[in-house]
């Protein structure tokens, strides 16, 4: 007799890199700031809850980011880091490089 097996109740992660275009330096704060009320405005409450979007300070260097959520949700992210044109006083453009199941072989590549 086989045991059954159980599905796994862990959410599968993705890793969104991006690269900051502007005229003037913007910090960390600014631009989290800007992410998290952009995607809130475009996806609503419940789907921001359920995409559990998070920018990672660690990896926050000379304009260069990345952003974690939930599988589902990675082009509802993208779109809400095109939504945005303005991080505190300074014009911006988000380009998005690379989406990565992990953040080895995103940095590898990237």
């Amino acid at each position: 007799m086989k045991l059954k097996t159980l599905p796994s109740q862990r959410e599968r992660k993705r890793y969104v890199f991006f690269v900051l275009h502007s005229d003037l330096d913007v910090n960390y704060n600014e631009v989290r700031n800007a992410v998290m009320n952009s995607l809130l405005n475009w996806m609503g409450s419940e789907d921001f809850a359920k995409a559990k979007p998070w920018l990672i300070k660690n990896l926050w260097k000379a304009n260069k980011g990345v952003i974690r959520c939930s599988h589902k949700y990675v082009d509802h992210v993208k779109m809400g880091l095109a939504l945005i044109h303005q991080v505190g006083d300074s014009k911006v453009i988000f380009q998005t490089t690379r989406v990565s199941g992990t953040l080895k072989s995103g940095k590898s590549k990237n």
